[in-house]
């Protein structure tokens, strides 16, 4: 992760009037951890830095500079009815282009393009042998509905207290909500296609509804999926 994603998330931390402490202690981390994070010492895991996005009400293209708003941009709906509606109705975007985020733990996003206006965020997604989307081993949770299909090699999804495993050509889709987790068991890379539908809105009808935003499951929860999954995924 570059220096400059690190100061967009200072920036937006800053923007929400939010000190370093105060960030760390509502996504479950450290001061020293977000500290380095936000100075590009270290990089987060996927569950950490979805747990940022969340919490600042930022989006993945604003982290990687692709907007100038603080704020998540209003979304028209995800396939919009008239073309009209939209900015541009087609975009194409050289492989070279694409933005990407080299995460802890051997994960990397590159995103790829959409629509902007739409809530859809598309990203081409690696996982190494060994890697997984928590370090530590929690499940996560966001808003959002999650589409993957694994374009090479293979992967094992812990949603709830099931264990799914997908090989290359394998397609799945599930609420992004339920405590989820992602980790590559085998000896070559995971490489797929992500596409997220309906962040934006979900997190904010949640804010406005007074639920909040949506955090990384912790030991402290009565699920006891944190028990399964240190037990699955660290043998």
């Amino acid at each position: 992760m570059s220096d400059s994603i690190g100061a967009r998330l200072r920036e937006a931390r800053e923007g929400k009037g939010m000190s370093l402490r105060a960030l760390a202690s509502s996504i479950g981390v450290s001061p020293s951890l977000l500290s380095q994070v936000e100075t590009g010492k270290t990089k987060p895991s996927v569950s950490t830095l979805y747990s940022l996005v969340s919490q600042l009400d930022i989006s993945t293209d604003m982290l990687l500079g692709r907007e100038s708003h603080m704020q998540t941009p209003e979304p028209v709906a995800a396939v919009a009815s008239s073309p009209q509606q939209l900015a541009t109705s087609f975009l194409h975007q050289g492989s070279e282009d694409n933005p990407t985020l080299e995460m802890d733990n051997g994960v990397k996003w590159e995103r790829l393009s959409v629509i902007e206006g739409t809530d859809v965020e598309a990203l081409r997604v690696t996982y190494q042998p060994g890697a997984s989307s928590s370090i530590e081993g929690r499940l996560m949770r966001h808003f959002g509905i999650e589409h993957v299909y694994l374009i090479s090699g293979e992967l094992t999804l812990r949603l709830d207290f099931d264990a799914h495993v997908i090989q290359a050509g394998d397609s799945m889709v599930f609420d992004s909500q339920r405590p989820h987790l992602f980790v590559n068991h085998a000896d070559v890379p995971a490489i797929g296609v992500w596409y997220i539908t309906g962040r934006a809105a979900a997190a904010r009808q949640g804010s406005s509804s007074g639920e909040g935003v949506v955090a990384p499951v912790t030991r402290s929860e009565t699920l006891n999926s944190a028990v399964d999954v240190l037990r699955s995924f660290r043998g």
